[in-house]
């Protein structure tokens, strides 16, 4: 989804669009959505009375797939999918009143106020919040933004793995690989030469998510920081030779 939108952006330096250039008439944008703008979602599964569609939030485009993140208030979930028909004239705002905001005040006025005769405002339609209520107002607003952040991206290095939400998940799968590592016998522990470097490791994270955008499984790899190799210095040649199909099941057929 990246390389489409960069396909069909504008530049400072060309007049015209990747997608222009190559096709020769402008891209459509009548499938992009608008950051919180409310959409109706098909529902995949329930029962043939209940409602065929859901009223969401669009949030963002996910990396791996195509199709649309969309915030579920009602369930409070976040998922995928690509069945939606957006609201283009419904504005993404709140859908409850505008309320005013009144701060308590304990402290008591120094001095009286004239009489006046002018006559008293009367706002009965417009709901009143104390500073108790302002607080409780603001987490359940912006609670799910922050949520969102956290799973939808994965952590980078070992210290975010610690300090993610799903810490005691990412440590289960990092036990899990070093587990496999031991033993599929995948090295053996040696002092290294005089003079040479070792080739340090790093962990790669990655939440698997199914069809409905829900984590399904946490999984944690150990890898070489290859990209830290000096050429000339910890090795000479880049070629890997690498056998066709056809060659192993002739030498399959030979040993027999």
């Amino acid at each position: 989804m990246a390389a489409k939108l960069l396909n069909i952006a504008l530049s400072k330096t060309v007049p015209q669009t990747p997608y222009e250039i190559w096709h020769g008439k402008p891209p459509s944008y009548k499938y992009l959505g608008v950051w919180g703008s409310p959409a109706y979602v098909k529902r995949l599964v329930g029962d043939k009375l209940d409602s065929r569609s859901s009223l969401c939030r669009f949030i963002r485009y996910p990396k791996e797939t195509a199709g649309y993140y969309f915030y579920d208030r009602a369930e409070q979930k976040i998922f995928v999918s690509r069945n939606v028909v957006f609201l283009k004239k419904s504005f993404p705002s709140n859908s409850r009143r505008d309320e005013v905001l009144i701060e308590e005040s304990s402290e008591k006025p120094h001095h009286k106020s004239t009489t006046s005769f002018e006559p008293p405002i009367h706002n009965d339609g417009v709901p009143v919040l104390h500073r108790s209520t302002i607080e409780s107002r603001v987490l359940e607003r912006y609670g799910f933004v922050g949520l969102t952040s956290q799973l939808g991206n994965d952590p980078k290095t070992y210290g975010e793995a610690m300090s993610d939400i799903d810490s005691d998940k990412w440590l289960e799968a990092m036990k899990f690989e070093m587990d496999s590592v031991g033993s599929n016998q995948v090295w053996t522990l040696v002092d290294p030469p005089k003079g040479v470097r070792p080739v340090g490791c790093k962990w790669v994270y990655k939440r698997k998510l199914g069809a409905d955008g829900e984590v399904t499984a946490f999984k944690a790899r150990l890898v070489a920081k290859g990209y830290t190799q000096r050429p000339g210095v910890d090795f000479d040649e880049t070629y890997s030779p690498m056998p066709m199909t056809k060659s192993i099941r002739i030498l399959f057929v030979i040993a027999r």
